[in-house]
């Protein structure tokens, strides 16, 4: 890739490196300049431009982060469309990220344009939650790279799956002291309704009971035999 300043006789084609400002309106960091372009800077003063120029070997921003975040993405995950050579993999559902760092670290290490981040293994996302995130700096990537990147991303399985948060069914048996306000048991079972629905579990109508071992394994008991798994 060529990079640097070059004269807008030269820079037709070239991918612009910084955001201009011209009389005829904002030119983005990215583009790729055409002939109205050159004519809208050279309007506006300027003789050159820092931009790019992809030479053979060198795979666009673009198509170089979805080849990679393709061959990282394992079942449960979903790939977005790349932009500003950013390619990101969320979770398809509530779940677990399976990451294996072993392997991030390995495309990490190919080459300086690309780097891969992601989520700590074992965590609980939601669905829709990004997991992981490839990016490739500046503007294109060594097709060597890519290719290296996208073996290490899928060598021995993806890099990045979701294992989906398995359906269950929770009892919840609160026990009250002596002055317990019915309003502190309301709250917690609010709290628990919300986090069951984040793992997309059902849960059965609570028992309350006094603050006695009897009671609580009665309570227990009869959720057990209403189907509780928890």
């Amino acid at each position: 890739m060529i990079f640097g300043r070059m004269a807008l006789a030269d820079a037709e084609g070239a991918i612009l490196a910084h955001s201009v400002r011209a009389p005829s309106g904002a030119l983005k960091k990215g583009r790729i300049l055409g002939a109205a372009d050159i004519a809208a800077l050279a309007a506006a003063g300027f003789e050159t431009v820092t931009a790019a120029r992809l030479e053979d070997g060198d795979v666009p921003e673009d198509e170089a982060a979805a080849a990679i975040a393709d061959a990282a993405r394992g079942p449960g995950a979903a790939a977005s469309a790349p932009f500003a050579g950013r390619a990101n993999l969320y979770a398809e559902s509530a779940g677990v990220a399976l990451i294996d760092p072993a392997r991030v670290e390995a495309v990490n290490d190919i080459d300086e344009s690309v780097t891969v981040a992601t989520v700590a293994p074992y965590a609980a996302v939601a669905a829709r939650r990004m997991i992981a995130t490839i990016k490739v700096i500046p503007f294109a990537a060594p097709r060597r790279a890519v290719a290296a990147a996208a073996r290490a991303a899928a060598a021995g399985g993806p890099l990045a799956r979701v294992a989906p948060f398995a359906p269950k069914t929770i009892g919840l048996a609160m026990s009250r002291l002596p002055g317990t306000r019915e309003a502190t048991l309301d709250k917690t079972l609010r709290t628990v309704r919300e986090r069951a629905a984040r793992v997309g579990a059902r849960m059965l109508a609570d028992r309350r009971v006094r603050h006695d071992e009897a009671a609580l394994a009665e309570a227990i008991a009869a959720l057990v035999a209403e189907g509780a798994d928890i």
